[in-house]
């Protein structure tokens, strides 16, 4: 039996973020402008077709599924990876901490900035379009930071978690993972993350904090060719 997240992009677009969604009932994506994730309705080829179309000459594409993501004809491939899906183990409690702030439009470069520099995964200029972010700032630079991604019927995605070189090791990152996955519960949803399967560091971290691994997932991103 299939699990909603197992398909975590397709079960997104389909419902809670249907109004972000661009492309047919067989494959749909986000904008490029707010996250690369798109997504088929199943491996048909009808729907391998449809998202082949989906992508411009030259724009990529994040592909995540639990089972094997089909090859797409007239695209290479940029990254092909695992990850693990990672889901909180119960509720976590709402905390307060006066360093963290709801981040806005105003925020939007210096958390690209950030994320450029640290690599949390794919980010955007308009990341925040799909879920609120909050971040810690220290003499006026951001940080760290953590927020929202995709959002399916009962979860939302943590995702963006991230924490300046220069502080990390001062427990900013457990602080904001905390913060944000209280926020989601507070909302009545179930927070789930993903993770580079073998970042055992940040496995292990998750871990720590009350997640366990829900599933191994397969994580492509293709840019098309012509």
């Amino acid at each position: 039996m299939t699990h909603l997240l197992d398909r975590p992009a397709w079960n997104a677009l389909a419902t809670v973020h249907l109004a972000f969604a661009e492309g047919t009932p067989l494959a749909k994506r986000y904008a490029p402008s707010i996250v690369p994730f798109a997504a088929m309705q199943d491996d048909t080829s009808e729907s391998i077709i449809a998202i082949t179309a989906l992508p411009l000459a030259g724009e990529s594409m994040a592909l995540v599924e639990a089972g094997p993501i089909p090859a797409l004809p007239g695209f290479e491939t940029i990254i092909d990876a695992t990850l693990v899906q990672m889901l909180a183990d119960k509720p976590f409690e709402r905390i307060e901490d006066p360093r963290i702030v709801k981040l806005g439009e105003h925020d939007a470069a210096d958390m690209l900035a950030l994320a450029t520099l640290t690599k949390p995964g794919p980010f955007t200029l308009k990341a925040q379009s799909l879920g609120t972010f909050w971040g810690i700032r220290i003499d006026s630079r951001l940080v760290a930071m953590g927020g929202q991604r995709m959002r399916q019927p009962g979860f939302a995605e943590l995702s963006g978690l991230c924490v300046h070189p220069d502080c990390q090791g001062n427990g900013l990152g457990k602080l904001m993972l905390r913060f944000v996955a209280g926020e989601i519960s507070a909302g009545g949803e179930t927070v789930y993350l993903h993770a580079y399967k073998h970042n055992e560091g940040a496995v292990g971290l998750y871990r720590s904090l009350g997640f366990a691994i829900r599933s191994d997932m397969n994580f492509r991103v293709v840019k098309r060719k012509d």
